[in-house]
């Protein structure tokens, strides 16, 4: 049997990865007292009901923090083996996506303003999350992005001590992203922005990343930023991380910057990393 413990953060995806877990023929349950996870766990095990079940907790099961280490030392004692999945976000990811959704935070009906009570939460899985065996950040996936992570961790979880790269395309006009790692800026590059046919769309289309990629400053440029990037994974990874965040920039994040980090994402995902690609701007210029 293979049994999953879903912890982490609320609003990094809880609810998407038991989602993706039900699809994938587990049985699940949501918010289990974690008082309750070795008797569940010997019930499936024990009588060969379930072959594969997951459970998660969270800040809204009664005494999380109490109860789930001893629930781990007991599923150590009765040799039934587990494994703790992590979902993680940034705080301003979390923020604005309870923004969004109108929810509210399990731990702002104590008075606290979303941001404290995100923190309170962080400080609260400090030590949950030093016991995870995978920790998946969903800062910059869509559901469909981390329902593959997902998978590709439950299938064949060696993969996952890879590094995440993700790559986010921007305009400098709009200000640079504060969470990357590393920005390239690419305004050196010939613009289609001032080809008439080329203004509206984006670099997406194959017109215009044809036009970006064809120059050969381009092309050493692409060249070189990606095996920079491989050169620097080794150091990242000894380091602790579990994520590189790559910003590519050019004037308005419409062309340029998308053409190539889309290039520079499928490169390296031939080299068999994991890599995600978020454009920022891409619509901030579609009516000029």
């Amino acid at each position: 049997m293979k049994f999953y413990i879903i912890t982490g953060m609320s609003g990094a995806g809880k609810s998407h990865a038991m989602r993706t877990l039900e699809d994938m023929g587990y049985f699940c349950v949501d918010n289990i007292p974690p008082s309750l996870i070795p008797k569940f766990a010997q019930l499936g095990g024990g009588t060969g009901k379930f072959k594969n079940v997951a459970v998660t907790v969270d800040i809204r099961g009664a005494g999380l923090l109490k109860g789930l280490f001893p629930a781990l030392k007991e599923l150590d004692n009765i040799n039934i083996p587990y494994m703790i999945v992590f979902l993680e976000a940034g705080d301003k990811v979390l923020q604005k996506r309870y923004q969004e959704t109108r929810r509210q935070h399990p731990l702002e009906s104590n008075g606290l303003k979303i941001e404290d009570a995100i923190k309170k939460e962080r400080a609260m899985m400090a030590d949950i999350k030093s016991r995870a065996d995978y920790i998946l950040d969903s800062s910059e996936l869509i559901p469909k992005q981390l329902k593959k992570e997902l998978m590709d961790l439950l299938a064949e979880g060696n993969n996952y001590e890879q590094l995440m790269i993700s790559f986010v395309s921007f305009g400098f006009k709009y200000g640079t992203p504060l969470d990357c790692d590393l920005v390239f800026d690419v305004r050196f590059i010939p613009n289609p922005y001032y080809n008439i046919s080329m203004r509206k769309l984006t670099g997406k289309n194959e017109t215009v990343s044809n036009y970006v990629l064809k120059h050969e400053i381009t092309k050493g440029f692409i060249s070189k930023g990606t095996e920079l990037i491989e050169h620097i994974i080794p150091g990242y990874i000894s380091e602790g991380k579990s994520k590189l965040i790559i910003g590519i920039g050019c004037t308005g994040g419409r062309h340029r910057s998308v053409a190539i980090a889309e290039e520079m994402r499928s490169i390296l995902l031939g080299h068999n990393h994991r890599v995600v690609v978020r454009h920022r701007d891409i619509g901030n210029d579609a009516k000029r």
